[in-house]
């Protein structure tokens, strides 16, 4: 699997594993961590370090099989824009034409749930608005806002947040109730990391006919040859799923998830469109790399390089970047110098970002410290897999950037 004609120096390539191996794995700050470099269509590097499972003492495999959170929002993207691209929508559609009850949107000015004051929306709340995070809605975990609370209220809290989870209601009551919740804002005026992604899968079913899950397995999962990856681990693939940790108030690892009981192992009654997938580091290669290539991977087309041009363009308003947009305490970004587009974050300004990198790379990462990151200008891509939440605890996006980039030699 791994190849030497990427241009990327093996040497300096192996500073990875030593700088994960003594700042984060001898100390105990993670278990474990697998990191996957592709340059030109090759991998070039592919390492597991540290273990997947330290209360069984199992060491990180190449085919550990991860919680990817909310790196299965691009996923989700891709899935709604392959009937973009049948025509079966525009992105200045209104929601409300696939979700009537939410023809009517206002927004919160002051009040509790259920006494809300609003005024009316500027303008209907659009598709665009949706796959860009700028739509006005939230996440019920934020605990923020008065609207953040009224999600808590009638139960749409964490569980939206794609934690692997029992939810004790469906997605198309979840729809239902937020048409009786005002927006944190007029859509297109912020942009707020959100629920905007389980809707987008909800769309998906309305317009195709078909169960989210089943859409994608057919249309993304499937052509792609990503065998490991859905919204539940098969009993027969248990001994691959890794431990899932948390960073405990003394920062010793405290066990949050162990596979052997996980909520991953059934399928889900609620299938979160948002953050509720698994997937190997090959597997989510293998998207990353179809994006990469213009939409194909090995003969298998799921959109045109058109398309993913349009993806991976800035669409927040004006072209602002997100520290000039964005509201809210919590994202899988940073700001400064980042646009978003539709379903994805990508670098503007490589100087207000302080890191190494290219303008037009896109990428994301989920709460579980996962990332990915694709840069078109020197056709590489990079998968890092980890299970340490929350996301937010090391830079290891900045970390990785730093290691990666100076490995190119040509």
């Amino acid at each position: 699997m791994v190849s030497n004609a990427s241009g990327l120096s093996p040497e300096r390539l192996a500073r990875i594993d030593d700088h994960f191996d003594q700042r984060f794995i001898e100390p105990r700050r993670i278990a474990g961590a697998l990191t996957l470099v592709a340059r030109r269509g090759e991998v070039a590097f592919c390492s597991p370090v540290g273990m997947m499972d330290i209360e069984r003492e199992k060491p990180m495999q190449e085919d550990t099989i991860f919680r990817i959170y909310s790196m299965t929002k691009p996923i989700t993207s891709v899935a709604l824009i392959t009937l973009y691209e049948e025509g079966r929508f525009q992105l200045t559609d209104a929601v409300s034409r696939f979700i009537p009850a939410w023809r009517d949107q206002r927004v919160f000015v002051s009040g509790n749930h259920p006494t809300h004051m609003t005024a009316p929306v500027e303008r209907p709340m659009t598709v665009r608005d949706l796959m860009s995070h700028q739509s006005g809605l939230t996440y019920g975990f934020s605990n923020r806002t008065n609207v953040d609370a009224a999600y808590r209220s009638l139960g749409f809290g964490a569980a939206t947040a794609g934690a692997g989870e029992p939810r004790e209601y469906t997605l198309s009551e979840m729809v239902e109730g937020l048409a009786e919740v005002p927006l944190e804002f007029s859509p297109g005026k912020k942009r707020n990391y959100s629920v905007s992604t389980d809707i987008l899968g909800y769309l998906v079913e309305v317009i195709s006919g078909q169960p989210f899950d089943q859409y994608v397995q057919e249309r993304v999962l499937d052509p792609l040859g990503m065998v490991d990856s859905g919204f539940s681990v098969p009993a027969e693939k248990v001994d691959r799923f890794a431990a899932n940790y948390d960073r405990g108030v003394d920062k010793r690892l405290v066990l949050s998830d162990d596979p052997a009981t996980s909520s991953y192992l059934p399928p889900p009654a609620f299938v979160s469109r948002g953050g509720g997938m698994v997937a190997t580091a090959e597997d989510y290669w293998r998207f990353c790399q179809m994006l990469l290539n213009g939409g194909e991977l090995n003969g298998e087309r799921i959109l045109g390089p058109k398309t993913i041009e349009l993806m991976t363009m800035n669409h927040l308003a004006d072209g602002k970047d997100l520290s000039a947009m964005a509201v809210g305490g919590f994202s899988e970004t940073t700001n400064d110098g980042i646009g978003f587009g539709l379903g994805f974050a990508m670098v503007l300004d490589v100087a207000e970002t302080q890191v190494s990198g290219s303008v037009g790379e896109y990428y994301w990462g989920g709460a579980a410290s996962t990332i990915f990151w694709n840069d078109p200008s020197e056709d590489q891509n990079v998968v890092f897999m980890t299970q340490l939440m929350p996301s937010g605890t090391f830079n290891f996006r900045g970390q990785l950037k730093q290691l990666v980039y100076s490995s190119i030699v040509d």
